[in-house]
């Protein structure tokens, strides 16, 4: 099968622990990545310099670290570990999830069967604490025109689970700065610029839900970082006005219900 890179970024909030449960997983993956790009968004804990410094030792020649003299947020760090990646298949992976063993068996697996391809994801399943702790799902599109549509409105693919081709990504303007969409904002350039994508329908990653994701997800000063970020997805020209406002208006009356009710929503009606 083509060789692959991993790309991950990691920022002084994580937690070991859960970067290990992360890279675990991708060790015991049916087919092995032939390198992980780890971008270090600034400065980090002492432990987790230690941690990887680990992996450096007893896993030599595998991982690339980018180093970030500064915090710059998900999608700067990812556009700078881009081009640091060796191989033309880049593979996305949140350190805080957990790929299934199969998982890039199966999406290298697509790549081999269509040339065309350039971004490949699949559903998730979202744990609280363990993985046999399932709370609820995230289903998305299977084929490109299904994608297409239902980009206008929603993500249509989970980014921790998505493998792309690194030629596709850079000639559609790499990763940008966008307030809480930087995968959202890549999406639509992406598209807009005649990438081919597909899903897999199965839960190929566990992506780990936080206890307090959901009062994250609430206030006006999040709504007002959401209707920034989706202004600059309508810029690309690949949503329509309406397509906009219909979003935007959503998302208020999510972010200003109370935060057990906003719960509910995510876990029940948009994540199922």
């Amino acid at each position: 099968m083509a060789e692959f890179s991993v790309l991950m970024s990691i920022y002084i909030k994580e937690k070991p622990e859960y970067v290990r449960s992360c890279f675990q997983s991708l060790l015991d993956q049916t087919v092995k990545a032939d390198e992980w790009v780890v971008v270090e968004d600034g400065p980090l804990t002492e432990e987790m310099y230690a941690l990887l410094d680990q992996y450096q030792k007893e896993l030599p020649g595998l991982i690339h670290r980018v180093p970030l003299s500064k915090n710059q947020g998900l999608g700067l760090a990812l556009r700078a570990g881009v081009p640091e990646c060796k191989y033309d298949l880049i593979a996305r992976m949140d350190t805080d999830d957990i790929a299934r063993k199969d998982r890039f068996e199966k999406q290298l697996s697509m790549f081999e069967k269509n040339p065309q391809l350039d971004i490949c994801g699949s559903d998730i399943d979202e744990f609280e604490d363990t993985p046999d702790n399932i709370v609820a799902k995230r289903t998305v599109p299977s084929t490109h025109d299904e994608i297409v549509k239902y980009q206008k409105r929603r993500d249509a693919f989970n980014h921790m689970t998505v493998m792309f081709k690194k030629e596709a990504v850079l000639s559609a303007g790499n990763y940008e700065s966008c307030p809480l969409m930087e995968d959202t904002y890549l999406w639509a350039r992406m598209l807009k610029n005649g990438a081919h994508g597909m899903n897999i329908n199965e839960p190929l990653v566990f992506a780990r839900i936080g206890h307090d994701m959901f009062e994250r997800r609430g206030g006006w000063s999040y709504f007002k970082k959401y209707r920034a970020g989706k202004k600059q997805v309508r810029k690309t020209g690949f949503i329509s006005r309406w397509d906009y406002l219909y979003t935007v208006g959503i998302q208020f009356i999510v972010a200003l219900v109370p935060g057990k009710l906003r719960g509910f929503i995510f876990k029940k009606l948009l994540h199922r």
